[in-house]
């Protein structure tokens, strides 16, 4: 996310919703071979963890 681009023309508030987004994906959608190929949010809805 960070290194391939140059970040130097953009804003700082350009700059955290790339980060924003990028996070979000890591944490919450991102498929898992941990997980059985679920995504984070989908293990724990497997497991009725979420409300």
């Amino acid at each position: 996310m960070f290194y391939p681009r140059d970040w130097r023309s953009a804003t700082i508030e350009q700059f955290i919703e790339a980060l924003d987004t990028y996070i979000r994906w890591y944490n919450e959608k991102r498929i898992k071979f941990s997980l059985g190929y679920l995504s984070p949010i989908e293990y724990r809805e497997s497991l009725g963890l979420t409300t």
